[in-house]
């Protein structure tokens, strides 16, 4: 049987997300409408363009510039912030309406999802089913989406990418000469940016290029990454729609900081407060780790990192704050001014399936109740609702950035 996939990509997340939450508000203006974006605190270095509008598009202004720039285009632009807890919000709302047509959903980012429909039509077609969908998120949702339309993930993927907003698009493999192969070589999936430079000197300039290209010269040229590009330029893709919850196999935080610093002790606290979340984030999947990851990025871009196994796969927050110390202290011997801190645990293993020792460590499970408490009360209150004394002044200071 013919697989029937769907890929739902919804229009510019971000900035409709926060539109409809303003809306709500009471805001008489659709920022949709006019030039807006999505960034980042202006006052901190951090401050780039997440998402824009079209109208903000029209000034030239592009995603990951940062702000100062973005307004020097347009002085009359209006910058908002977004907020993930709402953004979250949103997206579970389009899965819980996705699975009233599927239970194979994969939720390949928190705005895009593929949709195995292959056992689910029931005699109906999947270009209605995608209509159906479209118009149920404008009306029930109050954004638009994009949807791909094809026999595999690859192409939907492709399809959704057509022309925006609110659009419906079918690529099947008949159809992969006249909508797919005349696009530049840079629209394909998967291709990167640095690879791009290296097709243009061998004269491969689209994706029709590409895929008339002898497979095994590409093999020779790249590797294994030849094969693949080879079959995505010609639409072979057999991966399936993977509807199970995988668990990270890492769990990091880092944060780019508004001023350098060298003093190790405000080092120390920043550090304090990423492991805070990465510690609440690994008690949240139920895991625990093997290994403590800390990396530093000097103000001329240097990266440092520094990596230990504990003694023990833990999830206490004093156990990998301890060891994420200590590798900070080795890496900093001497003086360096810091401009990014991040925190990462690895090796992470299930706190379930886990052999636990013959002899129970007392010290061990006082730290782990204690953590216990403070999630409930910050699940309950809010994140923060109690924190440790030595990052409470931090946390005003660094904005968090997740990582798995």
């Amino acid at each position: 049987m013919e697989r029937q996939i769907l890929h739902i990509d919804v229009n510019n997340a971000f900035l409709s997300w926060t539109a409809i939450e303003l809306l709500k508000k009471g805001s008489k203006i659709d920022i949709r409408t006019i030039p807006a974006i999505i960034g980042g605190d202006e006052t901190r270095r951090s401050g780039i363009v997440l998402a824009k509008s079209m109208k903000a598009k029209e000034f030239g202004i592009v995603t990951g510039e940062t702000i100062y720039s973005a307004k020097q285009k347009c002085p009359s632009l209006q910058v908002f912030q977004g907020t993930y807890s709402k953004y979250k919000e949103y997206s579970n709302k389009l899965y819980n309406l996705l699975l009233e047509y599927t239970d194979k959903i994969e939720r390949y980012s928190i705005d895009e999802c593929f949709l195995d429909m292959t056992n689910y039509l029931m005699n109906a077609k999947l270009i209605d089913k995608a209509y159906e969908i479209k118009r149920r998120v404008k009306e029930e949702l109050g954004f638009t989406v994009n949807i791909g339309v094809s026999n595999n993930k690859l192409l939907a993927k492709m399809a959704s990418d057509f022309k925006k907003p609110d659009m419906v698009h079918t690529l099947y493999p008949s159809e992969i000469p006249s909508k797919m192969w005349n696009l530049p070589v840079s629209d394909l999936f998967m291709l990167g940016r640095k690879t791009v430079p290296k097709l243009d000197s061998m004269r491969i300039k689209t994706i029709g290029d590409l895929a008339k290209t002898d497979k095994l010269k590409l093999i020779k040229k790249f590797g294994k990454h030849g094969s693949l590009m080879w079959e995505y330029a010609n639409g072979i893709d057999n991966s399936e729609v993977n509807s199970k919850v995988e668990k990270p196999k890492g769990i990091g935080n880092s944060t780019t900081l508004p001023v350098d610093i060298s003093e190790i002790e405000k080092i120390d606290e920043v550090v304090l407060a990423l492991t805070e979340h990465v510690a609440y984030r690994l008690r949240k999947y139920g895991m625990l780790a093997n290994v403590v990851n800390v990396q530093l990025r000097t103000n001329e871009f240097k990266d440092l990192t520094h990596q230990s196994k504990l003694n023990s796969a833990t999830c206490s927050t004093k156990v990998i704050y301890a060891k994420a110390k200590s590798l900070v202290h080795e890496m900093l011997k001497e003086k360096k001014q810091i401009r990014l801190v991040g925190v990462r645990v690895d090796g992470l293993v299930e706190k379930d399936e886990l052999q636990m020792s013959l002899f129970s460590n007392e010290n061990s499970e006082k730290l782990e109740k204690l953590d216990s408490v403070l999630d409930s009360i910050n699940q309950k209150y809010g994140y923060n609702s109690v924190t440790r004394a030595g990052k409470m002044e931090v946390e005003k200071l660094v904005k968090l950035k997740d990582s798995q």
